[in-house]
């Protein structure tokens, strides 16, 4: 018994009178010279009443991603469940072991922090993360005896359910690992390909990460108790029957034959889709479209770039791999020229060859374009060793004879010593933010000088019915002077072999 009043629903309602919202009063003393007052949410997007339609591509992509993202600070959790059963959606809890085998103390931290990115990227809370130095890493468990007795040790302390290792284990270190340490172990390989299958959205790309993940998963299966055993056909009864007196076939025989026709099937499928890209270069080149491609470290801003180039509206996110299927958008110069600029899967250290090779037709936008615009994260506390990483890989998908541009981004949040030693590294180096704007027009403007120019000089004066020719030298050609005259237009400048040809008839 309670001395609580008894609950009428009819007068609650009643109470419940007079607080529409539009019959509410503000105060005027509240209102009066409050100019400067700003909601806190002023400066985000709501996506819930904007028309999807007024969306771009990036942005729905973006809130469709964020839809179920959890919230930092905004905790429903019930203190007392002794009368409800209550379930809770954890993040998986990690912690990344490195092992730091050349350079400086800098640079293997960089290296660890760069994995918790990664791990926060792909949906985990880092509880802790260790790292040590050795000449090389062990060959039976990656960090030696001594180090897993410690990392089984902060495991239980910390109620982590996962290991991530700063590194790509071999089969019998993935194993021996898991079964000293009692949880799961991945490796940084394991890591990335699952933030691709995350953030795959084209059939193309999904195919690619599949591939790769397949490769992976090929040199280490696994098998337990049952599993192992070996398949018997026939009347197979006590190991009698047809088929039963062989060494037989194991499961995780069986397992790798079908992962084996599985990966053929992707890369027929791959082939074909490859042509099809294949297809739409040969038409750009046929039509003589120069073309631009922005490659560089992942989250260094190459989508955010690409939009403020091109107004492409592709999705934007400061995350890792945000982006993975590449875009490619039709623009002009200021003179009318014609080119295309695409934007490409973003580069880490350490790149798992299974996804080089997986990402080799997508990859290859860059080896083939005319112009490269490497893009740099100016705010990173490494810029240079960003370069460098991405050089090797440009340099492995045979992508380093491409004319180069080195494009610093971010340039409103990095240091001013930072900016001045690239300066100095690099010649050829423009510095931009594509948040403000700053330096945009001197990127286009180096971008508009560093495409190919055309070969072939000419002096035509083009009859008036001849439109279609005038409007193809603004195009595809490099116009030096144009002037309308009683005859027809007088038009001097550069243009491709093809379109001299046919502007020949005309000449004066």
């Amino acid at each position: 018994m309670t001395n609580a009043p008894d609950f009428n629903l009819r007068d609650a309602l009643d109470a419940t009178r007079g607080w529409d919202a539009d019959s509410i009063e503000l105060d005027d003393d509240l209102l009066e010279d409050d100019d400067d007052f700003e909601s806190g949410y002023a400066e985000d997007t709501d996506y819930d009443d904007a028309d999807p339609e007024e969306l771009t591509v990036g942005a729905q992509e973006l809130a469709e991603r964020h839809a179920l993202r959890r919230v930092a600070s905004l905790r429903t959790e019930l203190e007392d469940i002794t009368e409800v059963e209550y379930r809770q959606l954890r993040l998986e809890k990690v912690v990344l072991v490195g092992v730091w085998t050349d350079g400086s103390v800098t640079d293997a931290e960089n290296s660890m922090a760069e994995l918790a990115a990664l791990a926060e990227t792909a949906g985990s809370e880092v509880l802790e993360a260790v790292f040590q130095r050795r000449q090389k890493p062990d060959p039976a468990t990656y960090i030696g005896r001594g180090k897993v007795e410690a990392i089984r040790e902060i495991v239980q302390a910390t109620g982590a359910d996962t290991v991530i290792c700063d590194g790509e284990l071999a089969p019998s270190q993935l194993r021996n690992l898991e079964d000293k340490i009692k949880v799961k172990v991945v490796d940084r390989t394991a890591l990335i390909l699952d933030i691709f299958a995350q953030h795959a959205k084209s059939k193309e790309g999904q195919a690619q990460v599949e591939l790769a993940q397949l490769q992976y998963m090929k040199q280490r299966l696994r098998g337990w108790g049952g599993n192992l055993s070996r398949q018997a056909g026939g009347r197979a009864a006590g190991g009698d029957g047809i088929g039963g007196r062989g060494p037989g076939e194991t499961k995780i025989e069986t397992d790798r034959r079908r992962i084996n026709t599985k990966i053929a099937k992707l890369r027929r499928e791959l082939k074909e889709m490859r042509g099809t890209r294949e297809v739409k270069r040969q038409s750009r080149r046929r039509n003589h479209i120069p073309s631009v491609a922005i490659a560089g470290y992942t989250n260094a801003g190459k989508s955010s770039l690409l939009n403020r180039l091109t107004d492409a509206g592709v999705l934007v996110e400061d995350a890792l791999f945000a982006t993975l299927d590449p875009t490619t958008r039709r623009t002009t110069t200021s003179d009318g020229r014609v080119y295309t600029m695409s934007d490409t899967v973003g580069f880490v250290r350490h790149l798992p060859h299974g996804l080089i090779e997986a990402f080799r037709s997508t990859l290859e936008e860059v080896a083939d374009s005319d112009l490269l615009l490497h893009v740099v994260d100016g705010s990173h506390p490494d810029p240079e060793g960003q370069i460098a990483a991405v050089r090797g890989v440009l340099a492995e998908i045979g992508a380093d004879k491409v004319p180069e541009i080195v494009v610093v981004n971010k340039v409103d949040a990095a240091d001013p010593l930072v900016i001045s030693r690239l300066r100095a590294r690099e010649p050829h180096l423009v510095v931009v933010s594509a948040k403000t704007g700053e330096g945009i027009d001197e990127a286009l403007k180096v971008v508009e000088s560093e495409l190919p120019r055309p070969q072939v000089e000419f002096d035509v004066l083009l009859p008036y019915e001849r439109g279609d020719l005038v409007n193809r030298i603004h195009q595809e050609a490099e116009i030096g002077s144009m002037e309308h005259t009683g005859d027809g237009t007088l038009v001097v400048g550069r243009a491709n072999a093809d379109l001299a040809g046919e502007l020949a008839a005309y000449a004066r």
